[in-house]
């Protein structure tokens, strides 16, 4: 049997934001401890983070900046979620972030139902959350929409089916998101163990071998170069 990344690289037009806009839209956005512009920015302050996306969408003539997969970040530094003293730093980022405007369109990755959603409310958490459940050539996974606006997963329901590209949700923004900049975490998870409307979505080193085999990296699916 295929592995789902090989049955990953045979589909194609996969779309989880407004697809409208085309991959020739997108632009690579480093928001990794090597990029040295972030030291000159205070990235734990939404709207100076968001002024800094802004800025490098209309600097790269993009209307979506996107990367993010395996990415060792500082950006989690300030939040309590990803730093309890008893617990190694989790730092590292394990799905794929699209950044773009609130109130922006998102869309089923693929044919699925809804395996669960919630409000992970706090900061640097995911705020309004879906995770769709599929099934391909006999395989079983799951798609993670985290940073979603709360009118998202007001009507929605655990079995409801979507069709591949069907729009599930919006962007919510930072009053909601978990204080980010807008954007969509997208991410695929291969064994979702008990977990519902929740699935981490940045690790640390530790255990970083286990979640790359786990989450195999969105850009396998997305196709954006």
């Amino acid at each position: 049997m295929p592995t789902l990344e090989a049955l990953f690289l045979q589909l194609e037009n996969v779309k989880v934001i407004d697809d409208s806009i085309p991959n020739s839209q997108y632009t690579p956005l480093n928001l990794s401890i090597s990029n040295p512009d972030l030291s000159k920015i205070d990235i734990t302050d939404s709207k100076i983070f968001e002024d800094f996306i802004e800025n490098h969408l209309q600097k790269n003539k993009a209307k979506v900046a996107f990367g993010g997969y395996n990415e060792e970040r500082n950006l989690y530094k300030s939040s309590l979620i990803f730093n309890d003293d008893e617990k190694e730093e989790r730092n590292i980022h394990i799905g794929m972030d699209l950044w773009i405007k609130s109130g922006t369109s998102i869309l089923a990755a693929l044919d699925g139902t809804v395996h669960g959603f919630d409000f992970n409310a706090g900061k640097g958490n995911y705020g309004p959350t879906i995770i769709l459940k599929h099934s391909f050539e006999s395989q079983i996974f799951y798609t993670l929409y985290g940073h979603l606006s709360l009118e998202s997963i007001e009507n929605i329901e655990i079995g409801s089916i979507f069709k591949k590209g069907q729009k599930i949700a919006t962007l919510g923004d930072a009053t909601v998101n978990g204080g980010y900049s807008p954007h969509l975490h997208f991410q695929i998870i291969k064994e979702i163990k008990d977990y519902l409307g929740d699935y981490p979505g940045v690790c640390s080193k530790k255990d970083l071998e286990y979640y790359l085999g786990n989450c195999p990296n969105p850009n396998l699916l997305l196709k954006i170069h």
